[in-house]
């Protein structure tokens, strides 16, 4: 590792559990699936609005990985999926209690989502954008960032149920067991979805591309992404609810 690497394993060290390996094996570990801390905090990167940085998002994330290879012991093929929800659920955690997004924000978008519901009420269907930036008094720009902040509460919830552990999935055993049963709860909530639902959520949580990105790879406008990725993470969400 670099100078600077080297400082931050040294901070995360001291911030982790016992050590499962010789520090010179941890810092192995930690070069390797550097890369994978890095991609998280590029695709957590757009909902953090600030509030850290990415020097801090990769110090928070690198702590997470830290305790995956402590909990998981040496990694195989596996790892990198269940670390990715550690990492990206231990940067979450921090922006939440920081509260990250201003009240502002969120009041916009409840009284935008608010708007839609009722304008969806009296039509009797799924309104059409230009009905809404009618009907909740916005322009365009505005009805995109709340389609993002919309999408981003959705994966939040999502992240912190599949991070957490659901009280029907939880598992008292080891990191590898409770591994197998998430994955296989996260596959059998997959098959719920429509092929382009399961795209979107298999591009976001295994290949870690933003919203933006999965929206330039399928070649669909960001509101559609946003729109396709809250329906989907709705499904899962409710599909992991009722198996508890």
């Amino acid at each position: 590792m670099n100078a600077n690497c080297a400082i931050d394993y040294r901070y995360a060290a001291e911030q982790g559990g016992a050590a499962l390996f010789a520090p010179g094996a941890e810092q192995k570990w930690l070069l390797q699936y550097l890369p994978l801390v890095k991609r998280i905090v590029s695709q957590l990167s757009l909902q953090a609005n600030q509030v850290l940085d990415r020097e801090d998002m990769e110090q928070i994330g690198l702590m997470g990985l830290l305790e995956c290879l402590r909990r998981y012991g040496t990694p195989d093929e596996q790892f990198g999926r269940f670390a990715a929800l550690r990492i990206r659920g231990a940067i979450l955690d921090e922006l939440r209690r920081q509260d990250w997004r201003p009240r502002q924000v969120r009041q916009q978008t409840h009284r935008i989502r608010d708007a839609i519901r009722q304008l969806a009420r009296q039509l009797g269907r799924v309104p059409q954008e230009e009905e809404i930036l009618v009907a909740a008094g916005i322009d365009a720009k505005a009805y995109q960032e709340y389609l993002q902040a919309d999408a981003c509460e959705a994966i939040e919830s999502l992240d912190e149920l599949l991070q957490n552990g659901h009280e029907g999935f939880a598992c008292g055993g080891s990191a590898v067991e409770e591994r197998v049963l998430k994955e296989r709860l996260l596959t059998q909530a997959l098959s719920q979805l429509s092929e382009r639902e399961r795209l979107v959520l298999t591009l976001y949580y295994q290949h870690e591309l933003s919203l933006k990105e999965i929206a330039l790879v399928l070649e669909l406008s960001d509101a559609r992404v946003c729109q396709l990725s809250k329906q989907a993470i709705a499904k899962a969400s409710r599909y992991l609810n009722e198996r508890g």
